[in-house]
């Protein structure tokens, strides 16, 4: 999902702050064809390897063996829009959505007779929780801001000037701002933005979350279905943002260009738990509800400043390298379904979530240097974010007896505050086929997923009349991030 950065002046530029708890946070399990053919209601369905990640209650369905796995391919297209500048990128990605194998045990004869618990299984494989892999980019000429005036406020307003890993500090090092008075500490860009700046921003994002899940599942009675997962999700995210800034007209400074990249690669482990159960009072209908605990991660992160200036014809490089551990908590969820059979000839089915991405919380080794970045980036994550719903909704007609059609939607609530003024909501519409043979199955779908994001490309700086007591910004351009993503994906299985 597309972010806005902060609009507060910055104080480093390689730091945690509630953009990374979000990313780590908002799911989308991709899942197998099947549950991406029904918008991903996997509550209260089960029998499919991907509820293990939703309810994992569903693997008490099962009546045989299972092994499966499902290849995707995605498309991805991204729509920017920068001071009226409008620039379109295309990416694809090959991946795995899930892989996995559940072994079941089905009582039967007198012993089901006797015996309550009517099967037991248990499951393990790997289930994808989110892709982050996107390209976009954005630019357009601008003769009002720069990002050299934020360098220059940073290095005067927070005194970063001589602080590593500020913004502050890389404009100086970089010959971008200068001291016009070293009485009153007082820094200016060397840029004057009225000649005209081409400005472009290109971001590249690559991983995802893959969940390593074990489950657990009985059905008792034929009536009451039980399961829990173990979750050990697995972070693996790397970004390149790589803006720059060239004069348009004669600057007396002798300015020419400029361009600063950021890299940044997160990995990292957590653990979860996931407890569920389905009712069915009949055949025609089933309940469900689950409950994720919060996980809880530890990370590793990588990153760096490289900053290339052209002045007068001279090119000045600086780079600035830098490595964090810390540890971030992402919120519970809770998941209620239903289920309505049509009989032989298919169902309809729906889930509802509710996720509060304000109970993300990052927590620091005490003896870091970012220590004073844990509280800030923690209070950042309670005013831009806030609890949202999420819905999904699904149906499967069974053509033959071997041949069903599907379709699905869903919707996920947008995660920013209102006061941030960021409507974020995303729409997924999905269909499907599947095929069911007596020991073997084919599954095949395609989902379509459209939400939007803005962003600015360097912050926000103080105004001349800006005070602690009472700070003042100057209004930087906004991005605005279309994103049109596709998932096409096929899953195989064995019954054994």
């Amino acid at each position: 999902m597309a972010t806005l950065l902060s609009l507060g002046t910055a104080t480093t530029s390689v730091a945690q702050d509630w953009t990374d708890a979000l990313r780590y946070s908002y799911l989308s399990e991709s899942g197998t064809a099947r549950s991406m053919g029904i918008g991903g209601a996997q509550g209260s369905i089960g029998g499919d390897f991907s509820g293990l990640s939703v309810n994992p209650a569903g693997i008490a369905i099962y009546k045989s063996s299972d092994i499966m796995f499902t290849p995707s391919m995605k498309l991805n297209t991204v729509t920017s829009t920068y001071l009226n500048n409008n620039t379109t990128t295309n990416n694809s990605q090959f991946n795995f959505n899930n892989a996995g194998v559940v072994f079941t045990k089905v009582l039967k004869g007198r012993r089901a007779q006797r015996s309550k618990w009517k099967s037991v299984s248990y499951g393990f494989g790997v289930n994808r929780l989110a892709d982050f892999n996107r390209n976009y980019t954005y630019g357009a000429n601008n003769y009002t801001t720069s990002q050299t005036q934020a360098m220059a406020a940073d290095a005067q307003y927070n005194g970063n000037a001589q602080v590593p890993g500020t913004l502050g500090y890389f404009g100086y090092q970089s010959y971008l701002t200068n001291v016009t008075d070293s009485a009153t500490n007082t820094y200016q860009s060397i840029v004057d933005p009225t000649k005209g700046l081409a400005q472009l921003k290109s971001v590249t994002e690559s991983g995802g979350i893959n969940e390593v899940v074990f489950s657990l599942g009985g059905n008792y009675m034929d009536q009451l279905l039980l399961g829990a997962t173990i979750g050990i999700p697995v972070i693996n995210y790397s970004r390149t943002a790589t803006y720059s800034e060239t004069a348009i007209g004669t600057d007396t400074s002798g300015f020419n260009s400029y361009t600063y990249t950021e890299n940044l690669n997160t990995t990292g482990s957590g653990i979860n738990f996931k407890f569920g159960l389905i009712y069915k009072p009949s055949e025609y209908f089933r309940f469900g509800a689950a409950f994720h605990s919060p996980t809880w991660y530890n990370l590793h992160e990588d990153d760096g400043v490289n900053i290339t200036t052209n002045v007068s014809g001279s090119t000045t490089p600086y780079y600035y390298p830098n490595s964090f551990d810390y540890s971030l908590v992402t919120p519970w969820r809770g998941i209620l379904s239903a289920t309505a059979f049509l009989g032989s000839h298919g169902f309809i089915t729906a889930d509802y979530e509710y996720v509060d991405y304000t109970a993300a919380s990052f927590s620091f080794d005490p003896n870091s240097p970012n220590i004073a970045q844990e509280t800030n980036s923690n209070q950042q994550i309670k005013s831009i974010l806030q609890p949202a719903s999420n819905v999904r909704v699904g149906v499967e007609v069974r053509i033959t007896s071997f041949f069903s059609l599907r379709g699905g939607y869903s919707y996920m609530g947008s995660p920013y505050s209102n006061s941030s003024g960021i409507n974020a909501a995303s729409n997924t519409i999905s269909g499907g086929i599947g095929f069911r043979f007596d020991h073997w199955y084919l599954d095949a779908a395609l989902a379509h997923t459209m939400y939007n994001g803005i962003e600015q490309p360097y912050p926000a700086y103080p105004t001349a009349t800006s005070t602690s007591t009472n700070p003042a910004y100057v209004v930087v351009p906004t991005a605005t991030i279309g994103n049109s993503l596709n998932n096409a994906s096929m899953t195989v299985g064995f019954r054994f």
